[in-house]
């Protein structure tokens, strides 16, 4: 069974003026939609694999052949991570967290802006390519984190931030470059405004 590109939740020019459309267009279409063509190319080697799905693939690339582990780490990622990617934004979002969530974030950090600073810093930061994460940890407890390349809490003794995630912001290049080129500390605080606290809401409920 191959995997498919899921379509946008919502019209390509949803989140202006925050994200513009020409990139999220080009992101979704071509970016998006290349490691989608990639994995399921990696997979055909190995039919074995069909059934499983992508969180299964991750969550556990020891069983991964060796000969396709790197392809489907890599692409794998990219897939999984920009499906919840545009999930966890959408047009009129950019609020403050309700519920549990809220909670969550107030016990663990002290406050949403305490989050919020902690978050666009560890975002920020990420040497080269990578994703910021907000997730549930092993203890349950909520962590933030960023991974290189496509790398996902998911990957089970691969990575340092093993969990559930809740909220990710992609900071590749390609996410940003045509509106803010390399401003970014500017495109994480511009991303705020659209982020789908509803959706987050969701993974965290879930997650715990």
């Amino acid at each position: 069974m191959s995997h498919t590109l899921p379509a946008l939740p919502y019209p390509m020019d949803a989140l202006e003026p925050h994200l513009d459309a020409r990139t999220v267009e080009i992101h979704h279409d071509k970016h998006h939609a290349t490691y989608v063509n990639n994995l399921n190319a990696a997979l055909e080697k190995h039919p074995e694999l069909s059934n499983k799905s992508i969180e299964a693939l991750l969550a556990d690339l020891k069983s991964v052949p060796e000969d396709i582990r790197t392809a489907v780490r890599n692409n794998g990622g990219g897939v999984l991570n920009h499906n919840l990617y545009w999930e966890i934004m959408g047009p009129g979002g950019g609020e403050k967290p309700s519920g549990k969530l809220a909670e969550a974030i107030d016990q663990t950090f002290g406050s949403f802006d305490a989050f919020k600073e902690k978050f666009s810093k560890t975002a920020v930061g990420q040497f080269a390519s990578g994703w910021g994460w907000l997730y549930v940890d092993a203890a349950g407890k909520l962590s933030i984190a960023s991974t290189p390349g496509h790398d996902t809490p998911l990957m089970k003794g691969t990575v340092s931030c093993e969990g559930r995630p809740v909220l990710v912001v992609d900071v590749w290049e390609h996410a940003y470059y045509l509106k803010f080129q390399n401003r970014r500390p500017d495109f994480v605080s511009t991303w705020w405004n659209v982020v789908n606290w509803k959706k987050a809401e969701e993974l965290f409920v879930s997650a715990t």
